[in-house]
């Protein structure tokens, strides 16, 4: 038994569950793994495994759950926790993962997506957590990593000009959208992160999880998440009618929003280009290479709205398209 074990077995004899029947479940792209338990009474719970050593840390998953119960929203109760080993023990939202119910059934798609739209509608008007509100030079800073972990990557050279000459202009575009009132934005916003609870009310039956990195944004953000889902081929008719539903029901003015939308997904998806090649090349996870097609074509089609027209130029003649032959250099260490 590891170190890692051994604390994993006290954890769970403190809290009477050394005997409890244990299930893996499917992680996400960090360090942390969760298990699903069953304890004596037959309640079922998650385990949150986050190894504090590979630089994991459960506090802020604590906090945000914390507002997001206080503003009547569904993130899983904690019922235990060691922040110091990194456990958290947390209510067990279900398996009706958004992405598997519209796999059974892609007529519920429209409707669950406006489900989710309601979460991030109710949080326009929620109060903000103490979270940090990165500005423009930090979201333009964020898409660098798309030049050092996937254009560097493919074509072999060095790309650094290329990426401040970017930034700079971008600073200027996303100077423009940022004025408006920033709110909670969760990040991971997507199918494979949110859980249906028909029994639930309002946004409370969407069951939310995933969000320890959130930070303050333009309302846009999440639902760019939401809708250019980098795991599975949202159908336009879905995109533009959930988009519609947003503005339509928060009453805010359509063309400065999906201009807001446009650059934030350009934003989103650079940087979302990056992570998955980091996580080829230096974490073996090569399956992500698989989904970098898609993040492509959801850049591509942002970059044709107008008010990227300055950058649009410059990213299609700097950054290599994902072809097979491309992508195989991704993956070959």
């Amino acid at each position: 038994m590891n170190a890692r074990d051994a604390l994993l077995t006290a954890f769970l004899q403190h809290h009477g569950l050394q005997d409890a029947p244990t299930q893996a479940l499917a992680g996400d792209a960090s360090s942390r793994r969760y298990l699903r338990l069953t304890d004596p009474t037959g309640n079922r719970l998650i385990l949150m495994d986050a190894p504090p050593e590979n630089g994991e840390d459960v506090r802020p998953f604590q906090s945000i759950a914390r507002h997001l119960h206080e503003i009547g929203l569904s993130a899983p109760a904690i019922h235990a926790a060691d922040p110091a080993a990194g456990f958290l023990l947390l209510e067990d939202l279900g398996n009706d993962l958004f992405v598997r119910l519209i796999e059974r059934d892609e007529t519920l798609e429209i409707s669950l997506y406006q489900a989710a739209s309601d979460v991030l509608i109710s949080l326009r008007s929620a109060p903000t957590p103490s979270l940090a509100r990165p500005d423009a030079t930090h979201l333009a800073a964020m898409t660098g990593i798309a030049f050092e972990k996937y254009a560097e990557v493919i074509t072999g050279r060095d790309h650094l000009q290329d990426a401040a000459e970017f930034q700079s202009r971008f600073h200027k575009i996303l100077n423009q959208i940022l004025s408006d009132p920033p709110v909670l934005a969760l990040r991971d916003y997507h199918a494979e992160n949110l859980i249906w609870l028909p029994d639930r009310n309002g946004p409370a039956r969407v069951g939310l999880l995933d969000f320890q990195d959130a930070f303050l944004c333009h309302p846009a953000y999440d639902l760019v998440s939401l809708l250019q889902d980098a795991r599975r081929d949202v159908s336009p008719p879905t995109e533009a009618e959930t988009i519609r539903y947003y503005i339509e029901r928060t009453g805010c003015e359509a063309d400065p929003f999906t201009t807001a939308y446009a650059v934030l997904g350009a934003q989103r998806n650079l940087r979302i280009l990056g992570v998955f090649g980091r996580l080829c090349r230096d974490y073996g996870k090569p399956h992500y290479v698989d989904l970098i097609p898609r993040v492509w074509g959801h850049l591509m089609r942002d970059l044709d709205h107008p008010a990227l027209q300055s950058v649009a130029g410059l990213l299609r003649n700097n950054l290599p398209e994902p072809t097979p032959e491309n992508l195989s250099r991704l993956r070959c260490p």
